[in-house]
């Protein structure tokens, strides 16, 4: 049944997708807000399976680390991957992973304000800055996973 749920959910992405039915939610987000607003995104949340060690990583690390992750809440890329990450972020629990999250519009003559500076073509881009310093970039689809390219640029 929670598979049969999952698939609806795609279903009904895809196709609100198509016919710009979803809520497109712009600036500076938090988690509950995207749950809020598009709640297949829960969905897709709870039937992510990170990789284990990884995880155990992740959690162990002591230092700051934040992600800035740049996403369109209308983005099937962005749907898929920043769902990962709330589920790795979430089982890795460490208090020095911070992340800030950004909704830009579709329209792209618009994203301007949201994006100043940091030269986004593609969503989701999850930007990595350890001391204030960007350390690298996980642009539109991981190469690996996200957890496994996220834990690659941390100890790069």
């Amino acid at each position: 049944m929670k598979r049969l749920h999952l698939l609806y959910c795609l279903v009904f992405i895809f196709f609100a997708g198509s016919m710009s039915a979803e809520t497109e939610l712009i600036g500076p987000l938090k988690k509950e807000e995207i749950f809020k607003n598009n709640p297949c995104w829960e969905e897709l949340v709870s039937s992510y399976t990170p990789n284990p060690d990884v995880i155990e990583r992740l959690a162990s690390l002591s230092f700051p680390i934040t992600v800035e992750v740049i996403l369109g809440t209308w983005c099937l890329d962005s749907k898929e991957h920043v769902s990962a990450y709330f589920k790795i972020i979430e089982l890795a629990d460490n208090p020095y992973l911070t992340t800030l999250y950004t909704g830009i519009p579709r329209d792209k003559d618009s994203r301007q304000p949201f994006v100043e500076g940091k030269d986004i073509e593609r969503v989701p881009t999850f930007i990595v800055y350890q001391d204030d310093r960007e350390k690298g970039r996980i642009i539109e689809h991981p190469l690996k996973s996200i957890e496994e390219d996220l834990l690659e640029i941390i100890n790069h």
